[in-house]
């Protein structure tokens, strides 16, 4: 049975429904755009809205692997962080958007599934608490917050290109 078959009810129709919620603002926010419009620069920053979903997908998939095998799953395949805000050659924003989709429907059947109580030990990093755990609930919670401060990003990103907005 798939979260989309099943009828989640509490906290995880809550999480899942609140983290699609987000999600959907950042999706509605490149409705529209030309793959050329999904990887120009907009502002100073290096940001893009393609490099936006790529990687909110690509963290959001890392979280995932924590929250099942902890730390060292969720560090199993190397990143370029500087690759993964932007588009590189060959990606299209509709490839994408389909690699967003696959991974939001994996992690809505974890949040689903798992013992939202189940926790790991963070990886080593500075802007993480040494020794601090997080339980698959606070993941979510994370993403959450993640996937909407990035909305917003998007968001700003959007409007310089044509003065659409998300909200508003």
């Amino acid at each position: 049975m798939t979260t989309s078959e099943r009828v989640l009810t509490d906290e995880r129709a809550d999480l899942t429904q609140t983290l699609g919620r987000h999600r959907g603002f950042l999706r509605q926010t490149v409705r529209g755009l030309t793959d050329e419009q999904a990887a120009a620069r907009t502002t100073v920053s290096e940001l893009c809205l393609g490099g936006l979903i790529k990687h909110v997908a690509i963290t959001e998939e890392r979280w995932a692997w924590f929250m099942v095998g902890g730390a060292e799953a969720m560090q199993k395949q190397p990143v370029d962080w500087a690759a993964a805000f932007r588009m590189t050659e060959g990606e299209t924003l509709a490839g994408l958007l389909d690699r967003y989709a696959e991974v939001a429907a994996r992690t809505d059947e974890l949040i689903a599934t798992l013992d939202l109580d189940a926790s790991h030990p963070l990886p080593t990093a500075p802007w993480f608490e040494p020794g601090a755990r997080w339980s698959a609930r606070r993941v979510v919670l994370h993403l959450i917050a993640e996937t909407s401060q990035h909305a917003g990003h998007a968001d700003i990103l959007r409007e310089a290109i044509d003065g659409a907005k998300t909200m508003g």
